[in-house]
């Protein structure tokens, strides 16, 4: 089976356990996801099989939309609520106004340290065993960018962000860097991705109803993960120049960077990469 499920992940799986869950449904072990979400975390999580598994990178470095609920007041190790309390301080002092302030300097691209309880690696080894080894190190600082923050509730201690994010960010972090900066502490409580690139939770099937007989219908195509590039439409001559991996020449937007290809019969072929003078080449070819 070759195609893309948008999954709505319940609560307390791993995204390895959902992968592992379709693997046994289509009887296939060409399965993947595009980017993890914590065990605590719901909502769409892109899983791809067989040949779509190919198109994986393209989900995993597009933009992901969050809903995450953060409560002031208390910090954990692991920066949300599967953690154990370290530190707690009054919140009466904050207000809409200091939280909507602070919120200003996590928008646009930023510098965010990792958490420890993170499946970065360190020596071949993840974060997270280190941290439950009650081993800390330091962390690198990483470039992200945050294109959205929004507080779309606000019930103190407790407040709603909406965030859309660069791949890599981690919410966890900006639900503790917000509490360092009001001085007070926090973490996350909920966390739901709403969004990844094209792939929205409105359209996400619950994971209960992924079936065998339902497995078919349900699979989107594999170039349903590449609907924010362009399109090119190959006569047979340049779609057999691009099955062979050869460029061709389009009339499409240099920016673009990617594209994607189609042949005469509307069936997808590959995905191509701009070079120069409006020649393409073939990035990966799927037909």
């Amino acid at each position: 089976m070759d195609g893309i499920l948008n999954l709505d992940k319940p609560r307390g799986l791993t995204s390895h356990d959902v992968v592992n869950r379709i693997r046994r449904v289509a009887g296939q072990r060409r399965v993947g996801h595009t980017g993890t979400l914590d065990p605590m975390a719901t909502g769409v999580l892109v899983v791809c099989l067989g040949r779509a598994t190919r198109a994986a990178e393209y989900v995993m470095d597009s933009p992901k939309t969050y809903r995450a609920r953060v409560l002031l007041g208390v910090t954990t190790d692991t920066y949300d609520a599967e953690g154990d309390v370290v530190a707690t301080a009054p919140v009466e002092d904050v207000t809409e106004a200091r939280v909507l302030a602070a919120l200003d300097r996590f928008r646009g691209p930023i510098q965010q340290v990792p958490p420890m309880y993170s499946a970065i690696k360190r020596d071949g080894q993840p974060l997270y065993k280190l941290a439950r080894a009650g081993v800390t190190v330091e962390r690198d600082a990483r470039a992200v960018e945050i294109g959205r923050l929004e507080m779309s509730n606000w019930q103190p201690p407790a407040l709603t962000l909406t965030v859309t994010c660069s791949p890599g960010t981690y919410v966890r972090s900006l639900a503790h860097d917000l509490g360092r900066a009001l001085g007070c502490g926090a973490h996350l409580v909920e966390l739901v991705r709403l969004a990844s690139g094209d792939f929205t939770l409105d359209d996400a099937v619950p994971l209960d109803e992924v079936t065998r007989e339902r497995l078919l219908h349900l699979l989107l195509p594999i170039d349903a993960a590449l609907r924010r590039y362009p399109a090119m439409q190959l006569d047979e001559a340049a779609a057999a120049a691009v099955r062979s991996g050869r460029g061709v020449a389009a009339d499409l937007p240099e920016g673009a960077g990617l594209a994607r290809a189609y042949g005469p019969d509307g069936a997808f072929l590959a995905v191509m990469a701009y070079r120069q003078a409006g020649a393409w080449h073939p990035h990966k070819v799927f037909a």
